[in-house]
């Protein structure tokens, strides 16, 4: 990253109480995240701060939850377990060490299969499946840095749900550790995968008014 300013992260650092006392120039990690005590949320992308939309709208809790609820019934029994935002995941790049942890994101929905990477803060480590609703919030930086720590983290399926275009994208890791397009999916077409045997997402339910 280019032009952006160090930030300290030494441990005696009193916890950030407003959004106002953020400096969107600087640099942030997990440890700093961790001393925000303020109501907004934000997520911390390769050290950037993004902010959140203040709470999803009705239609986007609609489709999360449409999605959620086949997914959670698909995991009954299996060792993959599904969480929906607020949830956090910390992608590490070198150390776990929340200092060196430089992107902290909440997806709307995660699969995790590997319960070692679970903690009482969340996930460390890339989850097995990432689903993002867009909202109009989301700028194009916001999505292509996104993109790409998914990608470097080693995200197996990275599902992206448009509700006012009513689709249905997905990035699939290949062997050698990139994300390869699939065919954009809309009303009337289904969704499998292999990491969630006998799951089926009918995306006429997902999108029906």
């Amino acid at each position: 990253m280019k032009n952006i300013k160090p930030y300290p992260t030494e441990e005696e650092l009193p916890p950030v109480k407003t959004l106002n006392e953020i400096d969107f120039t600087a640099s942030y990690s997990y440890a700093d995240y961790m001393r925000f005590e303020f109501e907004e949320r934000l997520e911390i992308i390769k050290g950037y701060i993004f902010e959140m939309s203040p709470a999803p709208s009705r239609i986007h809790q609609k489709i999360s939850g449409r999605i959620y609820v086949p997914i959670y019934n698909a995991l009954n029994g299996h060792k993959c377990e599904v969480y929906s935002a607020p949830f956090d995941v910390r992608l590490a790049k070198k150390t776990q060490e929340d200092k060196e942890v430089f992107t902290v994101v909440q997806p709307d929905i995660v699969v995790v299969c590997d319960q070692t990477k679970l903690d009482k803060r969340g996930c460390i480590g890339a989850p097995d499946i990432v689903v993002e609703i867009l909202s109009p919030g989301n700028n194009k930086k916001e999505l292509i840095n996104k993109y790409e720590v998914y990608e470097e983290a080693g995200v197996k399926e990275y599902w992206i749900v448009s509700p006012s275009e009513k689709t249905f994208f997905r990035y699939i890791l290949d062997d050698k550790g990139k994300f390869q397009p699939t065919k954009l999916l809309t009303v009337g077409e289904k969704v499998s995968t292999p990491i969630m045997p006998g799951f089926l997402l009918v995306l006429e339910e997902v999108f029906q008014d």
